[in-house]
């Protein structure tokens, strides 16, 4: 019996079954990226999404598979890493669910919304319960083309989204490790003031805003001092992340954290602990992390 099912993110399988290992959860089977559980369902930070009440459904028809999801409820997503043709069918009898790509900054979606694969050309796993509001944990947005000089700017719209607030104009913002300057220009463009830390420069389109100030120094070098938000894109160690996390918390410095845990090599599935271990903490894998997980702290 499944009672829950983990969808990882393309490519980071391993990070996820070693993570559901180590909290004592059995992987019986993959169906694609989505790891199935006969184990009650757990946070998981590098799963997309999370399906909390699975039920293996027979469906020997198209017709059978649809009414069975429908009985259950109107909005459903389907995960289709096989049998192409007969889930489109099944989708086709369904109300559709439209995931059109957000405008930022907006509230993420608050419909209901289950999750549903074919485990065989009879077999449905549907589950009407999940942990991400999008379709397979796909965070999407309409893009800038033009304004940011690099596209770190969807990672910090997907956390900020998920974090259900972002900065306002009479915010300030500071954010270590900035240049070239994605973070900077997506936070300057919702209107806060923005400080940008880095040794190396910021693009100049993003330097000439003029809500940004820029100051040439270490992020790791710097004392805490009183911001709204601190933010983080830094290529470091975990653990000298975590550090500089604490150091900022503990001054009472900033009232909102945001910042990318980047792995190098083997994912430091401690120092992840030790991040989500901090009262007020969120860690989670966004669908625009790499091999990285995103720490959200803050007043809820």
């Amino acid at each position: 019996m499944t009672r829950a099912a983990y969808l990882a993110a393309e490519d980071l399988e391993t990070p996820l079954a070693e993570e559901l290992t180590r909290r004592g959860v059995t992987i019986t089977a993959w169906h694609g990226r989505l790891a199935l559980s006969p184990d009650p369902p757990q946070h998981a930070a590098w799963a997309l999404d999370t399906w909390a009440d699975p039920r293996e459904i027979d469906a020997p028809t198209v017709k059978s598979a649809a009414d069975a999801l429908r009985a259950m409820q109107r909005n459903w997503a389907a995960y289709t890493p096989d049998l192409y043709r007969r889930s489109a069918l099944i989708t086709e009898r369904l109300p559709p669910v439209k995931a059109r790509p957000l405008t930022f900054p907006t509230e993420a979606p608050t419909s209901h919304l289950g999750a549903w694969t074919l485990l065989a050309p009879d077999r449905l796993l549907a589950s009407p319960a999940k942990s991400s509001p999008f379709v397979n944990g796909e965070c999407l947005f309409v893009e800038d083309h033009i304004g940011p000089p690099s596209r770190a700017y969807l990672k910090l719209w997907e956390a900020l989204t998920r974090f259900r607030r972002w900065p306002t104009p009479a915010e300030t913002c500071l954010d270590l490790g900035a240049s070239p300057g994605g973070w900077t220009w997506a936070l300057a463009k919702l209107g806060a003031d923005v400080t940008a830390v880095d040794r190396a420069p910021l693009a100049r389109t993003v330097a000439t805003m003029p809500n940004v100030t820029e100051r040439h120094e270490s992020a790791f070098g710097l004392a805490p001092e009183p911001v709204d938000w601190l933010f983080s894109d830094i290529i470091a160690y975990p653990d000298r992340l975590l550090a500089l996390v604490h150091k900022w918390i503990d001054a009472g410095a900033a009232r909102y954290i945001v910042c990318t845990i980047k792995f190098q090599g083997p994912t430091d599935h401690d120092a992840a602990d030790a991040f989500a271990a901090i009262p007020g903490a969120q860690v989670i894998h966004l669908f625009h992390n790499k091999h990285e997980l995103t720490f959200l702290w803050g007043a809820c």
